[in-house]
């Protein structure tokens, strides 16, 4: 479909596109507003992480910089999990597993992609990662939300080190959040990853 085409179908449906856009960041903010009431109240430990937690450092310094995400993820500690599965489903949450993934999806139509995925403290999210997930313990309170602290969410950025992640990390470089010394703080090898976004912070 080229770029008339799907103009045509935009006009013919009457679909505000920006509408759309607003509302699907809204959603994302009230999935993670839900998730994080169900789990404060049920006094279940837990960390915001993810495109959420590296907004919320974002907004600390330059509200204008903060990037918009589609899901919500959440570190919990796997003791924890069958706490947190009781709240997060009576907040309208459907427990689920993608590719060995714990999703909570938004309802029993949710979509995998909107949901909320979770990662368990103190395991490899990929058996090739350098470190495992941080402890619960390392959040802190953001806006009453319990966010993962930043040393520990820009080492799970470098472990993981996709594309997006990348991205992330070199916003919060630009804003002066990360330099130089921050790359021995991190294992030799996340270390040298850190160095090269240091190096061309603009990409």
């Amino acid at each position: 479909m080229d770029s008339q085409q799907l103009a045509a179908l935009v006009r013919e449906q009457s679909l505000d596109v920006f509408e759309r856009m607003f509302r699907a960041v809204e959603l994302v903010q009230e999935r993670l507003n839900r998730a994080c009431a169900a789990l404060g109240q049920a006094r279940v430990p837990y960390a915001v992480i993810g495109g959420n937690a590296v907004a919320a450092w974002v907004a600390t310094i330059d509200d204008g910089a903060v990037r918009n995400t589609r899901d919500v993820d959440l570190l919990l500690a796997e003791e924890d999990l069958p706490a947190a599965s009781e709240a997060l489903q009576a907040a309208g949450f459907v427990r689920d597993e993608v590719l060995d993934t714990i999703v909570f999806l938004d309802g029993p139509d949710g979509k995998p992609s909107q949901g909320l995925h979770i990662l368990l403290a103190g395991r490899k999210v990929n058996p090739d990662y350098v470190s495992a997930a941080p402890d619960v313990q390392c959040a802190v309170e953001i806006n009453q939300k319990q966010v993962l602290g930043l040393e520990a969410l820009v080492e799970m950025k470098l472990n993981s080190f996709r594309r997006k992640d990348q991205t992330h990390l070199q916003d919060m470089i630009q804003l002066g959040m990360i330099d130089q010394s921050w790359r021995s703080r991190f294992p030799p090898l996340l270390g040298e990853r850190l160095q090269t976004l240091l190096d061309d912070p603009d990409g």
